[in-house]
């Protein structure tokens, strides 16, 4: 629960609309384009709660490529959400937006990863509530599923080997080179590739398609 003499930490979630051809599009050879939009908006409900059970602070969901996508609509009903738009941009442009829009520490997720729970998020926040300018949940794959801030930092989203293995790796060069007070979690797993489907239905059978 967040205590009331805590400095709120917000949450950005980052999502897309469940459209098929539009969601998911790298499992799509392997389970179609309807199943990967299924799955996506699953994953975007359950990092919505997620984020809500963390209660850290103010929980905004970022949608792409419109607001008014129906799965929105149903989550902004169900649970105590901002929605916004993301602007245009890569990647990186639309996390900084995010941490900027917030005007206090933030932690910026996607969807992709359903191994992240409140706790995490929590860990997370608190880090940033003690000496962390900059805290960050490493992927399995190289990239990150969680980046948190006090303040924007634009160098660390400009310009980065997006959607690679080397995310992580370019993230941790721009931290040192800015000197940056920075904690890094543990790793988690995410589901991009169809290799991660059989370990969802292992691990999240209720989110496997």
């Amino acid at each position: 629960m967040l205590h009331e003499n805590r400095e709120p930490v917000a949450i950005a979630v980052l999502a897309k609309a469940p459209i098929p051809g539009l969601a998911k599009t790298r499992l799509i050879p392997e389970i179609g384009a309807h199943a990967a939009a299924v799955l996506q908006e699953r994953l975007t409900a359950r990092a919505v709660e997620t984020a809500i059970e963390a209660d850290t602070g103010p929980v905004t969901l970022w949608c792409t490529p419109e607001l008014d996508h129906p799965s929105f609509q149903e989550l902004a009903t169900r649970f105590p959400i901002t929605l916004k738009r993301q602007p245009d941009g890569e990647l990186g442009a639309r996390m900084l937006a995010a941490i900027a829009a917030s005007n206090g520490p933030t932690l910026v997720v996607g969807t992709d990863c359903p191994s992240l729970d409140a706790a995490h998020l929590r860990e997370a926040a608190e880090a940033l509530l003690n000496n962390a300018e900059i805290v960050v949940t490493p992927a399995e794959d190289g990239g990150y599923v969680l980046i948190g801030a006090r303040q924007p930092h634009p160098v660390l989203f400009d310009g980065l080997s997006w959607g690679t293995q080397a995310v992580m790796a370019e993230t941790r060069a721009r931290l040192a080179a800015l000197g940056l007070a920075a904690r890094e979690l543990k790793s988690l797993w995410d589901v991009d590739r169809p290799a991660d489907l059989a370990r969802l239905e292992r691990e999240h059978a209720c989110l496997a398609v």
